[in-house]
C-alpha cells in the first residue's frame, strides 16, 4: 500500500530521523493533549484534543520542513498556510483522506488523541465522568 510513498526515496538516515522527528512530535503532542484535559468535562477533553489536533495539522509542516532542509538543503520558506477545514481533519480522521503513509500517520495520531483525551479523568472526579 505504501511501497510508492515518498518516506521511501529517502535514504535509511533519512528515514530514520523522520521517524525519529514524527516519535518526538507524536509523544510530545499526546503528551499536551493529556496534561491539557485532566480533570477536564468528558466534553471539553474532546474539544481540547480536537482543537490541539487542528493546531498540529496546521503548524507541523513547519517543523517537517525544517527537518528537510537540514537533510535535502532545500531553502529556508515558510510553508504554513491556510488553516485546516474541518471537512479535511474529518477525512484524517476516518481515513477517507489520500492513502499514503503521511496521511494515515496524521490521522492516527488524531485518533490517539481524542482516545487519550477520552481516557484521561481523575477517578472520583465528578467533571470528568461521562453522564448517563
Amino acid at each position: 500500500m505504501y511501497s510508492e510513498d515518498s518516506f521511501f526515496t529517502l535514504s535509511t538516515a533519512g528515514q530514520t530521523g523522520l521517524l525519529l522527528l514524527s516519535g518526538v512530535v507524536a509523544a510530545a503532542t499526546l503528551y499536551l493533549t493529556w496534561r491539557l484535559t485532566v480533570r477536564q468535562h468528558w466534553s471539553v477533553r474532546i474539544l481540547i484534543a480536537l482543537s490541539l489536533f487542528f493546531a498540529f495539522e496546521w503548524l507541523s509542516p513547519q517543523i517537517y520542513y525544517t527537518y528537510y532542509i537540514f537533510l535535502l538543503e532545500v531553502p529556508w520558506q515558510i510553508v504554513i498556510q491556510t488553516p485546516p477545514t474541518l471537512s479535511s481533519l474529518g477525512k484524517l480522521l476516518t481515513f477517507a483522506d489520500n492513502a499514503n503513509l503521511s496521511h494515515h500517520s496524521r490521522g492516527l495520531l488524531g485518533v490517539a488523541m481524542v482516545i487519550v483525551a477520552l481516557f484521561n479523568r481523575q477517578p472520583g472526579h465528578p467533571r470528568s465522568q461521562p453522564s448517563t
